[in-house]
């Protein structure tokens, strides 16, 4: 079975230089559409499961469908991710059910509401970092808030997303007190803020430096050359979907995601991990509602979903090959939980990966 954790896979990433993008599932097909789309181009993968996403399916029911693609698919290492885990029962319960990797979302409270003291997201941090690293599995954790420099809110996603205005101060990671961070937290992985946000609209045009903060993830990778950086909300929102959506009964409004470009900016700064959810959703929706329009009469599930998932497994192959991800599943040879938790023990794995190498 080839599953992963996410301090190995990125430890890898770093050393060749790529981003894995980590891809959010709710139910079968997306996880076989993005399966697909790996064993097509060779690519370790990130399956990020919410809170609200273990909620609909089911712990039980991930846990099998992940052993399952681990069989089907052994060639291809898989990492299982909770992703903005509120408090230590979230992230523990996820490790139970088979989850390598956590994330403890430190910078809101347990509501997932409320911004976080510094003081609170660093002992709550440390102590999923220390418990995880017990059993082996890895932690990533978030210091800066989740939201939009245009309008100073947080977006409201699986409930997570901080409420009422924010200041410029919370919505970009301080550069100087990330390394203050992952000092006392022993982190494998940092989310940071730099003007991404979760769902569809994010920017009311498209993104410049004064809207989308690039040079934050250069500045702490500057500092921390050898931490491995997160994009939260680094969906691109491509404007094909949203005019396949618009032109078969659809009413988004023009909106405007994180460039690729940008993400492949982010990746040569340290960026090994980037989110992406909304893309995959608008690749299926839309095949939904175009096949909906040309086959008004059309009522087997499977006639909408068979396409749906071809649409976002052609997706999810765009961002293995223009993230660097692609050619690189058969490099890795996967280590157990125990063996990482080995390696964690003997000091093996610092905080700061020594052996990783700036892009």
């Amino acid at each position: 079975m080839a599953l992963i954790t996410l301090r190995q896979l990125l430890d890898h990433a770093a050393e060749r230089g790529y981003g894995v993008p980590a891809f959010n599932i709710n139910n079968m097909e997306q996880a076989l559409a993005i399966m697909e789309a790996a064993a097509a181009c060779d690519a370790p993968v990130i399956l990020q499961a919410s809170r609200g996403a273990r909620g609909y399916a089911g712990d039980l029911m991930l846990r099998r469908m992940v052993e399952a693609l681990a069989e089907t698919w052994p060639g291809i290492p898989i990492c299982l991710h909770q992703d903005h885990g509120n408090d230590e029962a979230t992230c523990m319960t996820a490790i139970r059910h088979g989850f390598t990797s956590v994330m403890m979302d430190g910078s809101l409270m347990a509501d997932m509401k409320t911004p976080a003291p510094y003081d609170y997201n660093v002992q709550i941090t440390e102590r999923v970092a220390r418990m995880a690293h017990w059993v082996g599995a890895s932690v990533e954790g978030e210091l800066g808030v989740l939201g939009s420099l245009e309008t100073g809110e947080g977006e409201a996603e699986d409930g997570h997303g901080a409420e009422g205005k924010l200041d410029h101060s919370q919505l970009l990671t301080d550069p100087a007190q990330a390394e203050d961070f992952v000092a006392k937290t022993g982190v494998d992985a940092l989310a940071i803020a730099c003007g991404t946000s979760h769902g569809a609209y994010k920017f009311s045009r498209r993104p410049d430096g004064e809207i989308l903060a690039m040079s934050v993830i250069e500045e702490i990778h500057r500092r921390l050359p050898n931490t491995h950086l997160v994009m939260h909300g680094s969906s691109s929102v491509p404007q094909e979907l949203q005019n396949i959506i618009n032109e078969n009964g659809g009413q988004m409004p023009q909106t405007f995601g994180v460039p690729v470009e940008e993400i492949v900016r982010g990746i040569r700064h340290g960026v090994r991990k980037v989110n992406i959810d909304t893309d995959c959703r608008m690749a299926m929706s839309a095949e939904f509602r175009r096949i909906a329009t040309k086959n008004p009469r059309e009522f087997d599930p499977r006639k909408f979903l068979k396409p749906a998932m071809d649409a976002m497994a052609r997706l999810c192959r765009e961002r293995f090959e223009a993230f660097g991800t692609a050619g690189n599943a058969h490099r890795i040879s996967p280590l157990p939980l125990d063996g990482m938790a080995k390696r964690y023990a003997s000091g093996a794995l610092a905080p700061v990966p020594s052996t990783s190498k700036a892009a």
